[in-house]
């Protein structure tokens, strides 16, 4: 009720401003399609710059997690050396910790640079809002379009991985499902983080400073679908829950993302609300950037 009451008040304000606010996102992307390429190449180049082994510290940063993970709990802590999951069958199967941990951090990796990156987007480009006139919705676009070639070149490493200790599958390919959803929904995420970040510090402090609970509160360390009860729909709320499962359907249970139809529907739901909401704040605050910035 609460959705259907708040895409009622959207629906009425859209009417009365005169039409649907996503055709002007579109339209600002009409025509600059090499340039989103370019400026994506650029970011991604620009972010590094300075550094002796450029982009690669890209790479290194999440290899030096994967390590530090690894140590910590293959050789650490003997007692998480493999992991219990329990996927709805009369009897869970047991995995190799790492590989269950190293296939579910991947993509929190991309996850949580499009949250914290993604929400100062605008700040660190303001160049092009007030001194170029450069259409704001392309600026979270090709920013995302670089953290996407990072994390495209993380899955390759992933992918033989898996292929040398899992074995391929045609499950795989859903991967073509997953990554591009996950890139649309953050992307779609900061159109309202990243305008409500120029106006406030404040918020973008406070999104950095949640991160950390964030990570432990998704079923990035530990198999989410072992919950029961109420625990369980709780955790399939989180929508990283949903590309961390998606992630380990594709490359280790084999599963397709049709048999988990509530956790699907959840998680379309709130695609949903986040493409509204990032569509209704972006345009309700992208002409007063300028003078913010």
């Amino acid at each position: 009720m609460i959705i259907i009451g708040y895409y009622a008040i959207l629906y009425d304000r859209i009417q009365r401003t005169g039409g649907c606010f996503l055709f002007t996102i579109l339209k600002e992307h009409k025509g600059f399609g090499k340039q989103i390429f370019l400026l994506a190449k650029n970011e991604l180049i620009k972010t590094y710059k300075g550094a002796v082994i450029g982009p690669l510290w890209a790479v290194v940063k999440p290899a030096f997690t994967v390590f530090v993970y690894w140590f910590a709990f293959s050789v650490g802590i003997k007692a998480l050396k493999s992991v219990h999951v329990n996927l709805g069958g009369p009897q869970p199967f047991t995995i190799d910790f790492f590989t269950f941990m190293f296939i579910g951090i991947i993509p929190w990796f991309f996850i949580q640079d499009s949250i914290t990156q993604g929400a100062k987007t605008l700040r660190t480009n303001r160049q092009f809002i007030t001194k170029v006139k450069f259409p704001v919705s392309t600026i979270l676009t090709y920013t995302a379009l670089s953290r996407l070639f990072v994390h495209i070149f993380l899955m390759v490493i992933m992918y033989a991985y898996v292929l040398f200790t899992v074995g391929p599958s045609w499950y795989n390919l859903q991967f073509l499902f997953y990554c591009p959803l996950m890139y649309v929904f953050f992307v779609a995420l900061s159109w309202s983080t990243s305008p409500m970040s120029a106006f406030s510090k404040d918020f973008e402090s406070l999104i950095v400073s949640i991160m950390s609970g964030v990570f432990w509160l998704s079923g990035i360390m530990y198999d989410s679908y072992s919950f029961n009860g109420i625990l369980k729909y709780a955790m399939l709320l989180n929508p990283i829950n949903f590309f961390v499962n998606g992630y380990r359907n594709c490359f280790l249970y084999n599963r397709g993302f049709w048999e988990y139809k509530t956790e699907l529907v959840i998680f379309l739901a709130e695609f949903a609300v986040i493409f509204a909401l990032g569509i209704f704040n972006y345009n309700r605050l992208r002409k007063k950037l300028p003078d913010v910035l």
